[in-house]
């Protein structure tokens, strides 16, 4: 299979070029291809709803959400997902699924906080309707607020309500919402790849979304992948849809109209927006209880961990070591996972989500979390500068797919900056197997002076004959070069990691930044690695 050399339209490269992220297109080819990885198709599969964009018969935009029986998704092929459903008459793009059209697709699990995207082109069924995917890639689980669902039984749902403005009511379940999907599409004057539609989530504390009047919206737009999907699309077509979704009872607030693109985030009432999405409103579509699902905050789930430890582990990153308040210990994680945690920050209206990777052993009692400090993030900034040995943190459970994929394979461990954290977790556990597999550590970085974990990797790497470690500084100082703190120089490349010579039945893990490994993979693949055998996380600009 094969990638555009360039997978975006012109709204979307003017809004790169705007910010400053040309680079981009050169890179952005290895995460989204015209076929689903078999991940993507499995996460699919076992979703009880989705959420999709679209435009009416009269090319008004919108969004929604689609619920069914277990299995109502199917991936029968990469190229194909199939949905199993009747929707709703009152659906504002219940039409176009039944005669088909250009259509976003997104794929979200609000538990895990795991999300996949897909653009591609509805052709009805008997049965429903199948989706030929155009474009798919995948997301990071930032902004996401983490819920619980379940199944109610579907009665007759109340009437449904049609206006050209919000009512008092409908402004009050705005201002109290704390997720919206959006959706957006273009079509350019050839048959391009990035043409169609793209469904996207936005998440933030309760009140993001500001409401100006009855038609008018402003949405912050924060810190993501640079690809610009949505502020792209708007820049070639302005109009937008939108629904909000109330998690307790099922109904759907959906809501069309025109953006505009505030770059300078003017009169913001969030300090974290880089951009605001203005919207006049044109349409609204009021459904109650429009699906069988009902969704609530697992806050039983929040446990309070204490701070037993405090490790300045490089220049820029810290370690935070994590105990139960009651000595107990902790339950054990899959090496590779994150931890949702919940932060009181001083002068924020509301706590402050993150989610960092578990970088110790998974078995210990203990949770470390090692956190780079961003010059600009709100929490990492709060956690270095305020947070202290006996202080308290909120968490939830651990959480994350991005863990060990087999259990004998052969592993490569492929890192570079911070993406050492989940890596650092998995080699604790290899170190402990007796298996007998083997498995690769390679960590890039630019020096010494940002080298963390150097001696403990050593340690395990000693204790364990089937381990192995190879580093590299792109950007070596003297003192680095004399005392040989490194393996090679340079950045790593695909051929560091292919010159190790794993093996057919290698697993290849990846976790950097998306220029990294999006570099690596398309090498990989190039030289004949299965698609099925590389597995990635990225991280991009977190607070």
């Amino acid at each position: 299979m094969t990638r555009a050399s360039n997978p975006f339209h012109a709204g979307e490269l003017k809004a790169q070029h705007r910010t400053g992220a040309i680079d981009v297109p050169e890179w952005a080819a290895g995460f989204i291809r015209p076929y689903m990885p078999d991940q993507h198709r499995e996460f699919f599969s076992q979703l009880p709803f989705l959420v999709l964009a679209g435009a009416d018969e009269h090319g008004q935009h919108w969004v929604t959400l689609l619920d069914g029986r277990d299995g109502f998704i199917q991936s029968p092929d990469s190229k194909t997902v199939t949905v199993e459903v009747d929707p709703d008459p009152e659906d504002p793009l219940a039409v176009s699924f039944s005669m088909g059209g250009d259509v976003g697709m997104l794929g979200i699990e609000l538990a895990t906080r795991r999300r996949n995207r897909m653009s591609g082109r509805v052709m009805p069924s008997t049965s429903g309707f199948a989706i030929q995917v155009r474009q798919s890639f995948g997301n990071c689980p930032q902004y996401i607020h983490e819920r619980v669902w379940r199944r109610v039984p579907k009665n007759e749902a109340p009437e449904v309500h049609r206006s050209k403005a919000l009512t008092s009511n409908q402004i009050d379940r705005i201002q109290a919402a704390d997720t919206l999907f959006i959706g957006s599409g273009q079509k350019g004057q050839t048959d391009h790849v990035s043409d169609g539609f793209d469904a996207s989530h936005r998440g933030g504390e309760p009140g993001f979304v500001a409401v100006k009047d009855a038609t008018h919206l402003r949405i912050p737009d924060y810190a993501g992948n640079n690809f610009f999907n949505t502020i792209g699309n708007l820049l070639e077509n302005p109009q937008i849809g939108l629904v909000f979704v109330d998690f307790e009872t099922g109904g759907l607030l959906h809501i069309t109209g025109r953006a505009s693109v505030d770059w300078d985030a003017k009169d913001s009432h969030d300090p974290l927006a880089l951009r605001i999405i203005d919207v006049k409103i044109d349409g609204v579509v009021d459904r109650p209880a429009a699906l069988s699902l009902r969704w609530s905050k697992d806050d039983e789930d929040l446990q309070e961990l204490v701070v037993v430890e405090k490790v300045k582990e490089s220049k820029d990153i810290t370690s935070f070591h994590l105990a139960s308040v009651s000595g107990e210990p902790l339950d054990p994680y899959k090496a590779g996972q994150h931890l949702p945690v919940e932060l009181n920050i001083p002068g924020q209206k509301a706590k402050v989500r993150r989610s960092y990777s578990l970088s110790g052993s998974p078995y210990n009692g203990n949770y470390s979390l090692s956190i780079k400090r961003e010059p600009s993030g709100l929490a990492s900034r709060f956690l270095h500068d305020s947070v202290a040995v006996g202080d308290r943190i909120e968490s939830r459970r651990p959480s994350g797919d991005f863990v060990v994929p087999c259990s004998n394979c052969p592993l490569v461990l492929v890192s570079a900056g911070v993406g050492l954290t989940p890596m650092l977790s998995v080699l604790h556990a290899a170190s402990l197997e007796t298996n007998g597999r083997f498995v690769w550590y390679v960590h890039g970085t630019h020096s010494g002076e940002q080298h963390a974990f150097d001696a403990e990797v050593k340690t395990l790497v000693a204790g364990n004959q089937n381990l192995r470690s190879l580093t590299a500084y792109s950007q070596p100082s003297e003192v680095d070069k004399q005392a040989g703190h490194y393996d090679q120089m340079g950045r790593i490349t695909p051929q560091t990691v292919l010159d190790l010579k794993a093996g057919p039945e290698a697993h290849y893990m990846l976790c950097g930044p998306a220029q990294f490994i999006a570099n690596i993979r398309e090498g990989l693949e190039a030289a004949g690695v299965p698609a099925q055998h590389i597995h990635f996380e990225t991280f991009g600009p977190t607070g």
